[in-house]
């Protein structure tokens, strides 16, 4: 994967972020590939499903992008999230190439990171 790549989809993932942070669900739902657009249906369930099953997604307190790595044969975006309580999570975008070259999300997998929360290296 070239550096043009990874740049984009950073920015796509980026502008994601910034559509949940707006509450635009027509926004945030444009950067899904077809394939969950299709399983949602709607920018608005798209929403309520990341609201729910995703928060630190919709609204995290701090995002650090890490490697991009391979997960069943797609590139996987690694970025550490805050939730709004401070855990840590790290998520993992599935990025799809689409037939026109761009890049789409393809879904994203959370993963948390046991132990690491801002209170307990605050020692509270």
């Amino acid at each position: 994967m070239n550096q043009t790549d990874r740049d984009t989809i950073r920015s796509i993932i980026e502008r994601q972020l910034q559509a949940f942070q707006q509450d635009d669900a027509a926004g945030a739902f444009a950067f899904a590939s077809p394939a969950i657009q299709a399983q949602c249906g709607t920018p608005e369930d798209f929403m309520q499903m990341v609201r729910l099953g995703h928060a630190p997604v919709y609204r995290p307190r701090s995002v650090i992008f890490e490697d991009i790595t391979t997960i069943e044969g797609m590139p996987a975006q690694k970025v550490m999230l805050m939730s709004d309580q401070g855990e840590l999570v790290m998520a993992l975008y599935l990025m799809q190439q689409q037939p026109d070259s761009t890049w789409r999300i393809h879904g994203c997998l959370l993963v948390p990171i046991e132990g690491q929360t801002t209170n307990d290296r605050e020692g509270t």
